[in-house]
């Protein structure tokens, strides 16, 4: 189980917490697939979801500071139906703090 290319202690440990976080958050997503009755193949669920996506539009202000918008793209009909199989509800726009706002001086 230990990486060959960590050649320290503490990144070999690190590799295997993330290893092991990922294998659980695996096994997590299928069983929540098992019990909505879509199988046990995450790896589809996946793949069929990695196509939703999220999107940031930057608009400056008359006052020198900027909008910031995170859009999500529609699913398509079989992507919907997999999200109300598993009760995920996309939201339309997600907000944004107001806090990461950020003059257009600072960004350039």
């Amino acid at each position: 189980m230990r990486p060959i290319w960590h050649q320290r202690e503490d990144r070999v440990q690190a590799h295997i917490l993330v290893c092991f976080l990922a294998f659980v958050l695996w096994k997590s997503l299928e069983m929540w697939q098992q019990r909505a009755g879509l199988g046990n193949s995450p790896r589809t669920i996946l793949e069929e979801l990695a196509r939703i996506q999220s999107h940031d539009i930057v608009l400056p202000t008359v006052t020198h500071r900027q909008v910031r918008l995170r859009c999500v793209t529609q699913p398509d009909p079989a992507q919907a139906a997999l999200l109300d199989r598993l009760g995920i509800v996309l939201p339309r726009r997600m907000r944004i703090a107001e806090s990461n706002a950020q003059p257009l001086a600072a960004t350039a």
